[in-house]
């Protein structure tokens, strides 16, 4: 059986990170039996996490993740698609990956309020005398990676407009279909469904989920992903 190395639920989220919910959805929508265990970034090959180890293979990245199924396993996760259409998926998947998710972690972790909610509890295990010191050193490196990818040099509005193209696209990609592969989910759903949960976690004060929410056809894919692979964490339209 397949072993999903991931952080485990998080601020009301089946993981804390998009990836792992990505690399999740993949093994659920590939159909293989598969266990979720705890991740140890520590011995990760990449030092991040997702990882899987399927029969002594350990394959790391949510994206390499998905290679690996397809290869060994034969998924085909953009079955019944065009090549524009695979295409397009995959240049969706990566403005997420290289895009949005910049936006959420910088939510996330340089907004003091949303860092005490949400990421400060990664650090309850460090003594207390030394947490504000070792929160502070994370957070500093946090900062210079969104510096280094280059959404950390944008203000808060520049990077609202970025948001708000990206979510334009996925609006219009996504169309009226229900999932993007039509009727059935296909490989890039993996991680516009991970993504969008993400995007509207509650946990946060969050200016880029209020700009999802005002997209309903968005809201209404999220909760439909999140019913039909994360019963027990379904995300749901704001009241």
């Amino acid at each position: 059986m397949i072993a999903l190395h991931s952080f485990g639920p998080a601020f009301g989220l089946p993981d804390p990170s998009p990836f792992c919910i990505k690399a999740e959805l993949l093994l659920k929508l590939s159909g293989l039996p598969y266990q979720r265990v705890s991740g140890d970034l520590r011995r990760a090959p990449k030092r991040k996490l997702p990882l899987i180890v399927d029969d002594g293979v350990t394959v790391a990245d949510s994206s390499f993740i998905r290679f690996h199924l397809e290869n060994r396993h034969g998924i085909d996760f953009d079955k019944g698609l065009d090549a524009e259409r695979r295409g397009t998926l995959w240049a969706l998947e990566k403005m997420l990956e290289e895009q949005v998710y910049w936006i959420i972690v910088d939510e996330r972790w340089m907004d003091d309020a949303n860092f005490a909610r949400g990421p400060a509890d990664f650090f309850k295990t460090v003594p207390a005398p030394l947490r504000p010191l070792v929160c502070a050193m994370v957070r500093r490196q946090v900062r210079r990676n969104l510096y280094g990818q280059g959404i950390g040099r944008h203000s808060q509005a520049e990077r609202l407009v970025l948001a708000a193209r990206a979510l334009d696209s996925l609006v219009a990609i996504l169309g009226e279909r229900d999932y993007l592969g039509g009727d059935a989910p296909a490989g890039g759903d993996a991680a516009l469904g991970a993504f969008m949960m993400a995007a509207l976690c509650p946990l946060f004060d969050s200016a880029f989920r209020r700009q999802v929410e005002a997209r309903p056809c968005l809201v209404a894919y999220a909760t439909r992903m999140s019913e039909r692979f994360f019963p027990e964490y379904v995300v749901r339209p704001a009241a």
